[in-house]
């Protein structure tokens, strides 16, 4: 029963950090016990950022946690602007945001899953078909094995991270022709879930059973692929901090502990995959 009154309290904060937008705590005296602790952007990183502020709570029923799901480039234009205390990207950070003063902290990896709907015949595409797929090279599923259907692109919107890491690691920047563009995680896997000619790509730690993973070059989206690298299609999940300014205690402990061993084995369930062992 606490654990599940803290879970509900951790969708509260949630639901008002996604109302109220992101707080910052610059403010805060240092060595006050309590405070909040405001994070922002990444949809991909849900699941790990909510396991992790969950558990967080509980260890200090103090300090009030908050998650707004906008986006990683959001995210990172949150903290750079004092909007939060920590900003939550799912891509590595560009040159012009560090030259910005961000500094990003790698705290796990996550496979990119290539989704398709659960009445798709096709299991397996290579590297190269995917990139063929969403350039357009490739438009009908028969091409691969599967029935004489449209192939229907789904994909993120513009500035999301899981959008920039699929691009780059396919070579498919600047060159997906996307039937819709989408604002989160959940909406690709509901919209890839109720139509059979559709494929879409999103984090393997919020992909369900509602749409099928197909293998890549034969692989499967798994811990051990992403840890060992043979799943290829991969990224990372950052905090994004000012490199010049100073944490507030409870977004410094925070911090501490979303890196530290401990919190290993909650990336873990949350179906990632942990940087610290």
């Amino acid at each position: 029963m606490k654990k599940k009154l803290i879970a509900l309290g951790l969708c509260a904060v949630m639901a008002l950090g996604a109302l109220a937008g992101c707080g910052s705590n610059s403010e805060e005296p240092s060595g006050e016990t309590g405070g909040t602790v405001a994070t922002d952007g990444s949809t991909s990183m849900e699941a790990v950022i909510g396991s992790l502020g969950e558990k967080f709570m509980e260890e200090n029923p103090d300090i009030s946690f908050t998650y707004n799901p906008t986006g990683s480039g959001t995210g990172i234009t949150a903290v750079s602007e004092g909007r939060c205390d920590i900003g939550l990207s799912s891509r590595d950070l560009k040159d012009e945001e560090k030259d910005a003063g961000l500094e990003a902290t790698e705290v796990a990896l996550d496979g990119i899953a290539v989704v398709v709907n659960s009445e798709n015949e096709v299991s397996d595409l290579s590297m190269e078909q995917i990139k063929d797929i969403y350039t357009g090279k490739i438009t009908n599923w028969s091409e691969l094995g599967g029935a004489d259907s449209e192939i229907v692109l789904i994909g993120r919107e513009a500035g999301s991270g899981t959008r920039d890491g699929f691009e780059s690691i396919t070579e498919t920047e600047e060159q997906c022709a996307y039937r819709q563009e989408l604002t989160s995680t959940g909406d690709v896997i509901t919209t890839v879930s109720k139509n059979p000619n559709a494929i879409g790509y999103a984090s393997l730690a919020a992909v369900d059973e509602s749409v099928k993973t197909v293998t890549v070059d034969g692989v499967s989206p798994s811990e051990d692929t992403i840890s060992d690298g043979s799943y290829k299609i991969q990224r990372p999940f950052m905090l994004v901090t000012k490199a010049d300014s100073q944490l507030s205690d409870a977004a410094q402990k925070f911090f501490d502990y979303a890196t530290s061993a401990e919190a290993a084995e909650i990336i873990s369930g949350a179906g990632a995959v942990p940087v610290a062992k």
